[in-house]
């Protein structure tokens, strides 16, 4: 007589009057972008608790037998690599495994819309928004991690999101931060919402000294692991404008209550200041499984082998107000949140061509913000509109690489 009732997994887990009790089935994960950093420390933290989390799907660029190997390892149902020149190494290594290999963009966002729980989306780069607003548009839950599918398109996301009834939540340790630390019943009495930055390698450099600074100092760090493209928007603070447009999209905030604090320790990751003078904040070692171990267990919190914060000894945390003449790329950034009218999308479709060409050594490092600044101008000059479907903001996105592109060698020219 009495009826079961199911988690979000769909197992039962109990009778009402309870006679009969049974561990819930496992949740089950897509990893979409499964060999980067993101991916391999969700797949550490799904590998420690098999009786919770278990692999639907992993996916790829390239890499076949990166992903071939943490698919066995995971027990996987499902591996795609986005390129298909490299499905048939993926399909000779996951030979006799049981596991299915496609490659492709058509099978990557097959692999978004599998039937799982929930899709951690940590693919960068805006034009593989499509993949991820798959998955948005079925209506499941998105652990993201991709912040350019924000910026590019983020009124669009959240909207498919909001129709869909799709649960977005945050994996980057700041917009992890604000959600921890933000009630959803005081959002009136919010005064100001702060994301922390740790500076980047170039925090207390001169400008003199930055127009000399060569890739391979960009990309060290000093307290995160991380890509060569987002290593080098931390050191031009461009990474932290464009976590402040994801934020304005994520947590509907108004631009003029979202504010950057430079934090060297990285310790505290975000705080929401209230009217009334409280100011709550969320603190954490810098690893990125605290943030992705929330999200995995939201609204629950799961163990993690992250290092545990002992504030005696650290003895003291430091704050100072970013530099925007030294690092003009948050102050453009700032703008085009501001500004709308698909400003945001030139934003981050010009940084990742001007990135690409610093890495390459083409450019010098002042002249990201000075490529990006001026497709900005470029395309207000010439009537910018906001994108209406995410056609148009994919269209924005190649005009603006296309226009990046043809600049840099009349800055080239112009700075000899």
């Amino acid at each position: 007589r009495d009826a079961c009732r199911w988690c979000r997994s769909g197992a039962v887990v109990g009778w009402k009057q309870g006679l009969m009790t049974l561990q819930p089935a496992p949740q089950r994960i897509s990893i979409l972008g499964a060999t980067g950093s993101i991916g391999l420390n969700t797949l550490d933290l799904i590998g420690r608790t098999p009786e919770r989390f278990t692999v639907e799907a992993v996916t790829a660029n390239s890499n076949a037998e990166a992903l071939a190997d943490l698919a066995r390892r995971h027990g996987a149902r499902h591996a795609v690599v986005a390129d298909p020149d490299a499905y048939k190494d993926l399909k000779a290594a996951l030979a006799g495994s049981g596991i299915e290999a496609a490659g492709g963009p058509d099978a990557l966002i097959e692999a978004a819309v599998r039937p799982a729980f929930g899709n951690c989306s940590a693919l960068f780069c805006a034009v593989r928004n499509i993949f991820t607003l798959a998955a948005a548009q079925r209506g499941t839950t998105i652990l993201l991690a991709n912040k350019e599918c924000l910026v590019s398109a983020g009124r669009l996301f959240m909207e498919t999101a909001r129709v869909s009834g799709a649960t977005i939540l945050p994996v980057d340790s700041e917009h992890s931060a604000i959600f921890q630390a933000l009630d959803p019943a005081q959002k009136d009495g919010i005064d100001h919402v702060t994301l922390t930055a740790s500076g980047g390698p170039f925090r207390t450099w001169s400008r003199e000294r930055l127009a000399e600074a060569r890739p391979e100092e960009a990309v060290r760090h000093p307290n995160w692991a991380m890509g060569a493209k987002v290593s080098i928007d931390s050191a031009t603070l461009m990474n932290k404008g464009l976590e402040l447009i994801e934020a304005h999209h994520l947590f509907a905030l108004e631009p003029d209550r979202l504010r950057v604090l430079v934090h060297p320790e990285s310790i505290v990751h975000g705080f929401v200041a209230y009217r009334d003078g409280s100011v709550v904040a969320q603190l954490a070692e810098p690893d990125m499984r605290t943030p992705i171990a929330y999200s995995l267990a939201w609204p629950e919190r799961i163990s993690a082998p992250t290092p545990r914060l002992d504030l005696a000894e650290m003895g003291k945390l430091t704050f100072e107000r970013p530099d925007l003449d030294r690092f003009p790329a948050l102050g453009l950034a700032i703008q085009a949140m501001k500004a709308g009218q698909g400003a945001a999308t030139v934003l981050n479709a010009a940084n990742e061509i001007a990135v690409k060409f610093y890495l390459q050594g083409r450019i010098r490092f002042p002249d990201i913000a000075q490529i990006v600044e001026n497709v900005l101008e470029k395309q207000s000059h010439e009537g910018g509109s906001e994108p209406n479907s995410f056609a148009d903001a994919l269209a924005l996105d190649r005009w603006s690489r296309d226009v990046a592109r043809s600049s840099i060698p009349e800055l080239l020219e112009r700075t000899g």
